[in-house]
């Protein structure tokens, strides 16, 4: 058990005073821009050293090892499910080789879950650790012939190229942060890059495409706005646009913690 706060949820905690005091572990947010911080052991912990470490979660076919960051992430994103088992999907019903990008692919759920299920994968992330702990996941999961290709570039100018060389892919899946930094230092700024990023993905599919996912967290642009963005970019291919929050489930109450935006193209293989 974690206490891991939320800027979202500002309302009364549903569970007693005791039971967050005896989490394993909590997080102590820094004072930097991207919220960086630290954990300390919890109550829970009495008589082990320091905090707990990695240990393995298991979706589907895919395990991975999460472990406690200093971004307060553990290395999954539950609420991102309902998006993996739509491509997992989208992927088995096209049937043959699916091509798939993942762009800010981070531990690589959206990777190995369609490689699972036979697409070949393109994973891309700008981070050298990013890229290992989704390589550790993939041999965790006994995935290490699956055919995906790992990049550690960033996501923006790698698509950028992709569009030159010609490529084409079947689904992307695309998550940004709101600001980052490429391996070679290049800055990303979700409201500024965007739209780009966008026009470059929309190259990069044609009418024999099954569906693009954009997520975004910690964003100031309205679902509305980036709805908007993505109608623009994909106003000439066929297929349908939903939007949406995604949210997290409280199992005390039922209630939902709201967590992101996504917009989703998609159309029948």
């Amino acid at each position: 058990m974690l206490d891991r706060p939320d800027s979202q949820a500002i309302w009364r905690p549903s569970l007693a005073p005791d039971r967050w005091a005896a989490a394993d572990a909590r997080f102590l947010a820094g004072r930097e821009e991207e919220g960086s911080g630290r954990w300390e052991a919890g109550q829970g912990v009495t008589g082990k050293r320091g905090v707990p470490g990695p240990w393995p979660l298991a979706y589907g076919p895919v395990q991975i090892e999460a472990q406690l960051t200093t971004f307060r992430h553990l290395g999954i994103f539950p609420e991102q499910r309902v998006h993996w088992d739509r491509v997992v999907e989208t992927v088995r019903r096209r049937g043959g080789e699916t091509t798939l990008l993942n762009l800010f692919g981070y531990t690589g759920m959206a990777s190995l879950l369609p490689a699972a299920a036979g697409a070949k994968v393109t994973h891309v992330d700008a981070s050298k650790k990013a890229i290992a702990w989704a390589r550790a996941n993939q041999e965790l999961s006994g995935l290490s012939a699956a055919p995906i290709r790992w990049i550690c570039d960033d996501a923006a100018r790698f698509a950028a190229r992709e569009v030159r060389r010609g490529s084409r892919y079947d689904v992307i899946v695309l998550d940004p942060p709101k600001y980052g930094r490429g391996p070679k230092n290049e800055v990303w700024r979700l409201e500024e890059q965007l739209p780009q990023l966008l026009a470059d993905c929309r190259a990069l599919m044609d009418v024999r495409s099954s569906a693009l996912v954009l997520t975004a967290y910690a964003t100031h642009l309205s679902m509305l706005t980036l709805q908007r963005l993505v109608e623009d970019a994909f106003v000439d291919l066929p297929g349908e646009i939903a939007v949406g929050e995604m949210a997290l489930r409280e199992e005390a109450t039922g209630k939902l913690l709201p967590t992101s935006l996504y917009v989703r193209w998609s159309r029948d293989a």
